[in-house]
């Protein structure tokens, strides 16, 4: 079995590919801003992934993308690019929870995911053995409620962009992972199974997962955040 993994959620995009049980990855080439890299090189790399594994898309059993949340315009790129192959090549088709995708490439039973949602704000989801225990909220660091317990494994680039959120944590977590981000690998591991089940969508239903509702930012909301008008 056969499962094409999209991730561009960040601006350290990657595509990865299942391949009856396992998993080979190669990253997109990272740049500012995410949306226009994503989007010029992100099927090139699709292709280049096939071709180093020696398939074509007539070999592919389904594609999965991470759906969000995440930065808006690489979310949409993987969407369409996702919805266009599925689209054309009759595949099913597979939203994954970016954050869940996370919390599983951890390797812990009891996570807190803690993603840069930039405009200071974080992306903030809590999982126990892989199920989302709440919604995911976006929430400037200071405002996230913290769930209770002492055995948590915390991960996401928040921990690095805010500090006073990792300082938070302490007396929660067991061990904080900074540097683990969004992957394809991640994506299709948890879409795999799911691939198993049929449990599918439509491609026309495939639709990104923002969380956060708006991106600009009022003057008013700029002045009193300290930025420039």
């Amino acid at each position: 079995m056969n499962l094409l993994a999209l991730e561009t959620s960040t601006d350290a995009g990657s595509v990865a590919l299942w391949r009856d049980g396992e998993v080979s990855e190669l990253a997109c080439p990272s740049g500012d801003p995410v949306g226009t890299t994503h989007s010029q090189t992100l099927l090139p790399q699709v292709r280049a992934l096939l071709d180093q594994s020696g398939l074509g898309f007539a070999d592919l059993d389904g594609i999965a993308f991470a759906a969000g949340p995440g930065a808006f315009t690489g979310l949409r790129v993987a969407c369409a690019v996702a919805q266009g192959l599925a689209f054309a090549h009759s595949l099913p088709l597979f939203p994954v929870a970016t954050l869940e995708a996370m919390a599983l490439a951890s390797g812990g039973e009891r996570v807190l995911v803690a993603l840069d949602a930039r405009m200071g704000e974080v992306y903030f989801g809590t999982y126990v053995d892989g199920v989302a225990q709440s919604p995911v909220v976006v929430l400037p660091p200071e405002d996230i409620v913290l769930p209770a317990g002492n055995d948590w494994l915390a991960c996401g680039n928040a921990l690095a962009a805010y500090p006073q959120l990792a300082e938070r944590l302490q007396g929660r977590v067991v061990k904080q992972l900074p540097q683990l981000m969004p992957s394809a690998a991640a994506v299709a591991r948890l879409a795999a199974p799911r691939l198993l089940r049929g449990e599918n969508v439509a491609a026309a239903d495939a639709v990104p997962v923002y969380v956060r509702d708006t991106v600009a930012l009022t003057v008013a909301e700029r002045l009193a955040q300290g930025g420039r008008a």
